[in-house]
């Protein structure tokens, strides 16, 4: 459907003993490629929220493949898989400056009215906006 890629540089403090990209950060490098994948179709989570809709985790999924480091300069390649009712399927992938593939994983995201905490359709601002992209 629609990919970005955004850029990250492992800060040390993202580190553990082991000198590895501790996994719990995947999840936070996952959510910069998802806002900024956003940004690059036009779109923010501030003025979704600001709309009135939120953007809930559902699901998330990740397979770990090799290890990132200290200073290393990683690409999150995000994709959004598919729309579907008030789910949003996003996909990710995590590689290192060589280009090699360390991990890869999913989020399933839920629109949500924030006036009735219940999910809802896709916006149609959000909708047009996504599909302008497909040209």
């Amino acid at each position: 459907m629609f990919t970005s890629t955004t850029q990250i540089r492992v800060r040390y403090a993202e580190t553990d003993k082991m000198g590895y990209v501790y996994y719990g950060n995947y999840a936070q490098y996952y959510e910069v490629g998802r806002v900024e994948g956003l940004r690059d179709l036009g779109l923010s989570y501030r003025t979704m929220e600001e709309e009135g809709i939120l953007l809930p985790v559902l699901d998330y999924q990740i397979k770990y493949f090799k290890p990132a480091y200290y200073d290393d300069l990683l690409t999150i390649r995000t994709t959004i898989l598919e729309l579907k009712g008030a789910r949003i399927f996003f996909e990710y992938e995590t590689l290192n400056q060589q280009g090699e593939l360390l991990n890869k994983g999913t989020t399933t995201l839920v629109f949500v009215s924030a006036a009735t905490s219940k999910p809802c359709a896709p916006p149609d601002w959000f909708m047009q906006k996504l599909d302008a992209q497909k040209g």
